[in-house]
């Protein structure tokens, strides 16, 4: 396998774990077969999801204890960072959207971090990743989104997953891709 086949394999596999954990963490919004067609999607189509911004349906809406937050705070008049999360809202939907393949395992619209599981593509039985997205800033900025990617592989011996190198690149595909939807969403007017 050459370096740059590696990479289109991992970032393949992270877009299509993304789509998995949106889907599932939708709830009434799951949609079996569209997750079911999401996970067998090809690289080419994955790529183009991350390049066209498309994604899943999750929403934040409504904030803790009420229109001021736990603590009473009055929301601004105009606040690009949205309402109901305490990180900016048109970042947090787009990691949902971007990573929206993947099943989640915790996302806390507070602490601005999303989990999500283990993701095995059906092209590349033997590997499977493990996205962690963290927004940092209540601010649409281009440093206010941190991606992390974990990658593991089967063992030769025992079949056991070991964990696997990951290409730097890959986690700046994702947080780019991230930052094109968050604009996306801003222009078109909110998450």
């Amino acid at each position: 396998m050459t370096p740059g086949s590696a990479n289109s394999t991992v970032l393949s596999v992270i877009m299509a774990g993304i789509f998995a954990v949106s889907m599932a963490g939708c709830g009434g919004n799951t949609d079996a077969v569209k997750e079911s067609d999401a996970r067998n999607n090809t690289k080419g189509d994955i790529r183009r999801q991350i390049n066209q911004g498309t994604g899943g349906r999750n929403r934040e809406e409504g904030s803790l204890f009420g229109p001021g937050g736990l603590f009473g705070a009055k929301p601004k008049e105009k606040d690009d960072s949205g309402s109901g999360v305490a990180v900016n809202a048109y970042l947090w939907r787009a990691s949902l959207d971007t990573i929206n393949f993947i099943p989640l395992v915790s996302a806390d619209p507070f602490g601005g971090v999303i989990i999500t599981d283990w993701y095995t593509p059906a092209e590349t039985p033997n590997e499977r990743m493990k996205v962690q997205v963290t927004i940092l800033d209540r601010e649409l900025r281009a440093d206010g989104v941190r991606v992390s990617v974990f990658k593991q592989q089967t063992s030769p011996r025992g079949g056991a997953w070991v964990d696997a190198q990951v290409d730097p690149r890959t986690n700046i595909d994702i947080e780019n891709a991230i930052l094109t939807r968050a604009r996306q969403l801003r222009i078109a007017g909110g998450p």
